[in-house]
């Protein structure tokens, strides 16, 4: 069954504030929460559908990757194109969501050892546009910083391990007494962490995480262009104390090309033709990006023509009929001529003043053009 529009789901526009798509969630929740209705499968799938919209669009990246390619951005199994995937917590959402509001509920009583997911990177991979439009299998070795191996993430020196810290007892949190009221606040001395490490990891200093160079295959779909993004799931930073690692995300930049200039699903290029045979008309070899194709070109053809050769653009990688390439006649004055070649041109030039037929009507339009111009300031 396809899935709904998120949008549609929390009853938003696509330009609507964060602010906004939390108002959104929390008024559906609190309607269908299972709590408030018992036994009824229909409310709790509307709950999930809710929960589901809401960690796509509450999240800066998943939602620009659903708003650039649809689900097929923000599904794991669909390419990796663009986005994640989900794979929260119904419960961690609507804790974080109505945190603010129940005081003592899950956010207010986690504790600063929870595992923090690592942060995604962004990588820039220029492409040539053979590669961008049919597709390539490329290798990148961007810098991220991984799980030291040392100490296995832990931080603490081989042999030894985390202990939990005397000033929160492993809470990660202390409460400051101030008047009437009693305060909660970060750990100074573990910094929320809930553990101390008395005897670092010589590698990593303590942190946990050392940076490294990775070696990654990124298959490009057919089709991309700039802008869009290529989802390594897994490939970004790796977690803090065991958390999951983040995700890479390769920004697409395509090259200028010699020939070709690409706008969406069509190629562009201009095609250098000789007067001679633009008079008389003639066929040319015109190059494309899967080989050479025969243009035949009409008489009398002006410069500027444009000709197009269907199917022989691109084809989307969002999918859509393919592109065309579009040829545009170049008439290209002579140049070098011997003194015979000026004679004969002069002899031609002659032939044509001398007869009755119009052969330049763009021309002669023009300085009609010009003379009733002059002739209308006259009067």
């Amino acid at each position: 069954m396809a899935k709904r529009d998120y949008y549609e789901v929390l009853g938003l526009n696509r330009d609507a504030a964060d602010d906004d798509v939390k108002k959104a969630y929390r008024r559906l929740a609190m309607k269908f929460h299972p709590d408030r209705n018992p036994d009824d499968a229909k409310a709790e799938e509307k709950f999930k559908e809710a929960s589901e919209a809401y960690e796509i669009l509450a999240d800066r990246e998943k939602r620009n990757a659903y708003d650039q390619f649809g689900h097929a951005g923000v599904d794991p199994n669909a390419g990796g194109m663009g986005g994640a995937g989900f794979n929260g917590s119904f419960g961690d959402i609507f804790g974080d969501v109505f945190g603010d509001i129940f005081s003592g509920g899950r956010s207010a009583g986690r504790s600063g050892r929870a595992r923090t997911r690592g942060a995604d990177l962004q990588y820039n991979l220029q492409l040539d546009l053979e590669q961008a439009v049919q597709g390539d299998m490329v290798e990148i070795s961007p810098l991220v910083r991984v799980a030291c191996e040392d100490c296995d993430g832990s931080g603490a020196k081989a042999g030894t391990s985390p202990s939990t810290c005397p000033e929160c007892s492993g809470a990660g949190q202390i409460r400051v007494a101030q008047g009437f009221f009693s305060l909660q606040q970060t750990c100074p001395r573990c910094r929320g962490n809930g553990q101390v490490i008395t005897s670092p990891c010589r590698r990593c200093g303590g942190r946990g995480r050392v940076e490294e160079r990775k070696k990654l295959s990124v298959r490009i779909p057919p089709g991309v262009d700039n802008g869009d993004r290529i989802r390594l799931t897994g490939e970004g930073e790796a977690g803090v104390r065991g958390g999951p690692p983040g995700d890479l995300y390769v920004q697409v930049e395509v090259r200028d090309h010699p020939i070709f200039v690409r706008e969406g699903r069509h190629l562009f290029c201009e095609v250098p033709f000789s007067f001679v045979d633009a008079a008389l008309g003639g066929e040319i070899q015109v190059p494309t990006l899967t080989g050479r194709v025969k243009l035949k070109v009409p008489p009398e053809t002006q410069t500027g023509k444009l000709f197009r050769l269907r199917g022989k653009g691109i084809t989307p990688v969002r999918g859509g009929p393919v592109g065309d390439l579009h040829c545009k006649v170049v008439v290209e004055t002579p140049v070098k001529l011997t003194e015979q070649q000026k004679q004969l041109l002069r002899k031609f030039k002659r032939s044509m003043e001398q007869g009755d037929e119009e052969h330049s009507p763009k021309e002669s339009g023009w300085f009609q053009g010009v003379r009733d111009f002059f002739d209308g300031l006259k009067s």
